[in-house]
């Protein structure tokens, strides 16, 4: 078979610090619902599958019309299981049933901004370059060169050569979004990591990036996420 393009959303059934956070209801429907939705809604996968060792997320996934074709190994779904390490047991039981792909995508189960949108632009990026890879990033919104740090229970800047410098000359720094990754198949194969060796960008608003660990993450999450809809409403008003 020919190669193709996958969509791996990995969602694990352990989640400690929010209990079952991957199905845990987000502004209305299960919160994984929203990576699925985005992933069939691009239109560039050829298959939508979910990596879970969990029967209830199993089910849900189907629901929502996503391929669960095997369960994921107890071996990696531990807390201790890494990313990397399940795409690739995701690949290789597809590789199995003789099955391969050119590109997958690592699609987080908490990820309610991302778009389908945006997965296309990330494909029309990745094919536009030589790269590896594509992952989204957003600036950090404060420059961490002028963070201070606290010795003997006082403050001191970490680096006191930034102490006079402008925010604005500052080289900006960027951080993982923590939505997707989409990678060429046979470079990850070698490499073995999510962050391979040449990967291109694609810049993210921080309005459109949260991390959500805790349910404090959780309520910013909601209240970002319920403020993007009605921006997006009234821009819709106001074209008509």
């Amino acid at each position: 078979m020919k190669g193709k393009n996958l969509a791996v959303i990995t969602a694990r059934g352990g989640s400690k610090r929010i209990p079952r956070k991957n199905i845990k209801p987000f502004c209305g429907k299960p919160i994984i619902s929203y990576s699925v939705e985005a992933a069939q809604s691009s239109g560039i996968f050829d298959e939508v599958m979910v990596s879970t060792e969990d029967g209830e997320i199993a089910r849900i996934a189907k629901k929502l019309g996503a391929k669960v074709p095997f369960l994921r190994s107890e071996e990696n779904a531990g807390d201790m299981a890494m990313t990397h390490e399940v795409v690739l047991e995701v690949l290789e039981q597809y590789a199995k049933q003789g099955i391969r792909f050119d590109t997958v995508c690592c699609i987080y189960p908490t990820a309610p901004f991302l778009t389908g949108g945006k997965l296309r632009e990330s494909m029309e990026l990745l094919e536009g370059t030589k790269a590896d890879g594509v992952i989204p990033i957003v600036r950090y919104a404060f420059p961490p060169q002028r963070c201070f740090v606290v010795e003997h229970g006082m403050v001191q800047f970490k680096w006191e050569e930034n102490r006079l410098k402008r925010s604005q000359d500052l080289e900006p720094y960027y951080h993982d979004s923590g939505q997707f990754y989409l990678l060429r198949v046979q470079p990850f194969l070698k490499e073995k990591n999510m962050l391979l060796k040449h990967m291109v960008p694609m810049f993210l608003d921080e309005m459109e990036v949260q991390d959500i660990d805790t349910q404090k993450d959780w309520d910013i999450a909601e209240f970002k996420y319920r403020m993007l809809q009605e921006k997006r409403v009234n821009s819709n008003e106001i074209r008509k």
